[in-house]
């Protein structure tokens, strides 16, 4: 039988007693990133398609693609490229069986979300 004592804390993690984890944020960004990509890559056949259809046409998508619009997608599409390739390495390591512990894990979480802006903006400065 259940134990007749009422608990006063809430039975699931409530915003007010829940922190986020880094390792979570992290699991939640790659998802988000792929899934980005996968629309930065429906761009990038839209380009290429309209590079083939005529000068008119590719004038049209180059004009909207380069526009600060296009800039900041395209600036966003290099940050999720670095992310999510950084979280795939980061993957990697634990698949080894290595940095599974939580210390090692939130610090790999970490290196990926700062070393993606880096890496993004190495991207920018250098091209």
């Amino acid at each position: 039988m259940a134990d007749p004592k009422q608990s006063a804390r809430p039975l699931s993690p409530h915003l007010t007693v829940y922190r986020w984890q880094i390792t979570a944020i992290s699991s939640i960004l790659t998802r988000i990133t792929g899934n980005a990509l996968l629309a930065s890559f429906v761009l990038g056949v839209w380009w290429l398609f309209a590079a083939a259809s005529g000068p008119e046409y590719f004038d049209f998508v180059n004009g909207i693609l380069t526009c600060w619009v296009g800039d900041i997608i395209m600036t966003l599409s290099v940050l999720g490229i670095w992310y999510h390739f950084l979280a795939g390495l980061r993957h990697l390591y634990y698949d080894a069986g290595k940095g599974l512990d939580i210390p090692t894990a939130e610090k790999l979480g970490w290196a990926c979300v700062i070393g993606s802006v880096v890496l993004t903006i190495l991207t920018i400065v250098i091209v």
